[in-house]
């Protein structure tokens, strides 16, 4: 599938990169190389904004309901080309075809949340605040925006934020993933065919120096942000302190609670899909269950056999049901936190490292891994692992599971399951994470719904999807007006 060097697509047109250096992107599954992308320089993110800062000039007074219709050719065209996007995101990141569609399918969720713009993008107004004056609030685009993406979702995250971005009148920047630039090379020749104003969209390969260029640029108004926390904190601070709007999605430690009164079959199963699904790369990914009283036997036994029977391999393959982790160098990381975990005292209750899979034997694969008596206080309980690894706790009441919870800096999720109305809603009122879900593995919002996430799991106010999307775009403006009967005209 080489396809050499990859080019940016700048002020309406495709153009090739004066890069001195360039990254191979690479199957994860295969080792085989795809491509290069080239590292942007600084004078190429400028070229991108400067372009995207012309063309907002003209694109804010393009009326809303103008504005959406690109939007809508564009949801036909995403799905039209549905088959080859997915297969293209399990090509360059690894996941099986069935979670490539999927993710494809949350990406074509928010174009259609964002057509709806005449109506998101309301203000309000009130007649005589005193006499004769009238206040009205309206929203106005911020300007240019861009987001800096994960590898993990190469093509659903953008959509957490491109579609509103540009239905509210900015213009806007992507940074794909160094890691999977190809499902991004693609939507942005749709994009091209929707017929959008030049400059209106724009994408800049790169890696740290590009992403510097893009935080430092005065013409780029808002920043969006999905990776580790560490990263997140950084762009946050350096984006912030150039007064930019900034939202930045970090890291996580999900937990997941297990009742006595829970369905074990149903639970398990969820379980599984939700710590191995995606080769456990999601920020939602279960990292640890917590069992409560008498269940920890019982489901420490299922999980086993579930993790164990899950099968590996390339996810274009039939009956795939996990790929592998992005790079070795993702791979030698969680071999290396496995260990950590074995040394702090935890049961290595099912070893993935290490997995001969037939025909992919250089592929980057973890199988799907159990730790069993992970301790509270240990490092790896409070280490995103950002792989298959699920370890295993055991409390002795929900209230102490919540405490355990409460205690932890990360709030992007937390999982429950019960068969019990009380303590559902004891867990939802109380619980300090801001995806929380009821007998629900992966607590992913619809694109309607904000991707909530608290603590040190997300930096900013405003999170992306749905009417959070809007307010990141837009900025208000409040009119005080009042007409002196003395200066109207009369016809």
């Amino acid at each position: 599938m080489g396809i050499g060097t990859l080019h940016n697509y700048i002020d309406g047109e495709w153009r090739v990169s004066g890069a001195t250096e360039s990254m191979p992107v690479m199957n994860p599954a295969t080792t085989e190389e795809l491509g290069q992308v080239p590292v942007s320089p600084a004078t190429e993110v400028d070229r991108a904004a400067t372009a995207a800062s012309v063309a907002q000039q003209e694109w804010r007074r393009v009326p809303p309901q103008e504005r959406i219709q690109y939007l809508f050719k564009l949801k036909s065209l995403l799905e039209r080309d549905f088959e080859s996007l997915a297969e293209t995101i399990t090509i360059e990141c690894g996941k099986t075809l069935k979670e490539s569609k999927g993710e494809l399918q949350r990406a074509i969720e928010n174009v259609e949340v964002a057509c709806g713009i005449p109506t998101l993008m309301q203000g309000y107004n009130l007649e005589d605040i005193a006499q004769g004056i009238d206040e009205i609030m309206i929203r106005q685009p911020v300007g240019v925006a861009a987001v800096i993406a994960p590898f993990n979702f190469p093509a659903m995250i953008p959509f957490w934020f491109m579609p509103y971005a540009l239905a509210c009148g900015n213009t806007y920047i992507v940074k794909p993933s160094e890691k999977v630039p190809l499902t991004m090379e693609k939507v942005f020749h749709l994009l091209e065919e929707t017929g959008l104003p030049k400059g209106v969209v724009n994408l800049v390969h790169g890696a740290k120096e590009t992403v510097d260029a893009i935080l430092d640029h005065p013409q780029i108004r808002a920043i969006s942000f999905v990776g580790s926390s560490p990263v997140a904190r950084y762009i946050y601070s350096r984006a912030a302190e150039q007064g930019k709007r900034v939202q930045c999605q970090g890291g996580a430690k999900n937990p997941i609670i297990v009742l006595p009164d829970a369905d074990l079959e149903m639970t398990t199963r969820i379980v599984a899909d939700s710590a191995f699904g995606c080769a456990g790369q999601r920020c939602l990914a279960a990292s640890i269950a917590l069992t409560v009283g008498s269940v920890r036997d019982n489901f420490r036994e299922a999980i086993a056999t579930t993790a164990t029977e899950r099968k590996v391999g390339f996810g274009l393959d039939e009956g795939i049901q996990m790929g592998p982790v992005i790079t070795q160098n993702s791979q030698q990381r969680i071999h290396g936190i496995i260990d950590r975990g074995t040394q702090e005292g935890a049961e290595l209750l099912i070893d993935g490292r290490n997995p001969s899979i037939p025909g992919y034997e250089k592929g980057y694969f973890v199988r799907p891994t159990i730790l069993d008596g992970v301790n509270a206080g240990s490092a790896i309980a409070g280490t995103e692992i950002f792989g298959p690894v699920l370890g295993l706790m055991h409390v002795d009441s929900l209230d102490e599971a919540i405490s355990l919870i409460n205690q932890s800096p990360w709030g992007n999720m937390a999982c429950l399951f019960t068969s019990s109305g009380g303590s559902a809603r004891k867990f939802r009122y109380e619980v300090e994470a801001g995806n929380i879900g009821i007998n629900i593995g992966v607590a992913a919002p619809m694109a309607f719904f904000p991707f909530s996430g608290w603590k040190e799991s997300f930096f900013g106010d405003l999170h992306g999807q749905g009417r959070h999307a809007v307010e990141f775009f837009t900025q208000t403006k409040v009119v005080i007006e009042r007409w002196p009967k003395t200066w109207s005209r009369q016809f």
